[in-house]
């Protein structure tokens, strides 16, 4: 088989099952989406691109082409995750109007040009210096886990009739900021374990929220 097979990469197709699986709660049975749901699932997938990155680096002996398949792979399940998906999740709530939709296609149009960027500047970075990455440049992706979960909790307090515009201006904001030239410190684990409560309430924030009348 083609491809390159260790524990390095479980989480990374973790997260991608679980956006696909995010994408079929968009869908919806029967016609009727569960937003909410998919909502969860881009959590999931944040939670696995958090540490796929350390967990690789725990194989010492990897091999360039190694190093090379795992940036590729990464970024592709995250174009799925964390481009895809919540444009998807925006058709689902309402976002299916001619204005809506140039909206849609930027999303995931910024989010792979940045992960295309990303791929380059660290292919070249890790050519002159082993050091792990301290600085992003530009939104990451996966922060939407965070961002528009956090958004999604309070659909109800904006208004649900117009929760889909508030929601589309987010995106926009957000895939402005994917290819703006800026500095992101990388978090540390102390910071990274800090999003995970914040994603845990966040969690049950919005399914709070979900069964209230």
């Amino acid at each position: 088989m083609i491809g390159y097979y260790s524990y390095t990469v479980i989480l990374t197709y973790l997260s991608l099952v679980s956006s696909c699986l995010g994408i079929f709660f968009c869908l919806g049975e029967s016609g009727t989406p569960h937003p909410t749901y998919a909502m969860a699932c881009l959590m999931i997938s944040g939670l696995c691109d958090m540490f796929d990155g350390k967990v690789a680096r725990t194989k010492k002996n990897r091999t360039e082409s190694e190093k090379k398949f795992g940036i590729q792979i990464d970024s592709l399940c995250d174009l799925v995750c964390f481009g895809v998906l919540p444009a998807v999740i925006g058709y689902s709530i309402g976002m299916d109007t001619w204005l809506d939709v140039p909206v849609l296609i930027l999303f995931p149009l910024c989010a792979v040009i940045r992960l295309a960027y990303f791929n380059v500047a660290e292919e070249t970075r890790q050519k002159t210096t082993d050091d792990v990455r301290k600085v992003y440049e530009g939104l990451p992706v996966t922060s939407v886990s965070l961002i528009l979960p956090l958004l999604y909790s309070f659909r109800k307090d904006i208004g649900i009739e117009y929760f889909d515009n508030v929601y589309g201006i987010a995106l926009f904001l957000i895939a402005i900021a994917f290819i703006t030239r800026f500095k992101v410190k990388k978090p540390t684990m102390k910071t990274m374990l800090s999003f995970i409560g914040i994603g845990a309430v966040e969690f049950v924030w919005m399914f709070y929220k979900t069964k209230m009348k």
